[in-house]
């Protein structure tokens, strides 16, 4: 899968998740790998939105293989067995990740 259809993916998982009671979050996302990039994705004002960017002010970065990223977003790889075993990095709120997690699943 390239870059631009695991975005487009991505923007459709978020596209169909309820986010109206969320509070405000950011995530920027990093894609390691062949096929790899950067997007983050931003819930403010009960609206998400996905974009192909480095997000500087954000509440956490995730980093993980394409593939693996995947299977968290399809639900087959639980996200705090991902960390625990290193296949998911985190670099800020932990909190807000595992928020991330469940707004993508």
């Amino acid at each position: 899968m390239t870059f631009e259809e695991l975005l487009a993916k991505v923007r459709e998982k978020v596209a169909q998740t309820d986010v109206s009671s969320q509070p405000f979050l950011a995530v920027q996302v990093n894609i390691t790998g062949k096929d790899g990039g950067v997007f983050y994705i931003e819930v403010k004002d009960g609206k998400a939105s996905v974009e192909p960017y480095e997000y500087n002010d954000r509440s956490c970065a995730v980093t993980m293989e394409q593939a693996k990223f995947i299977k968290l977003m399809d639900g087959k790889l639980d996200p705090v067995l991902a960390y625990t075993t290193g296949k998911l990095k985190v670099e800020g709120d932990l909190g807000k990740a595992l928020e991330f997690s469940k707004l993508i699943k």
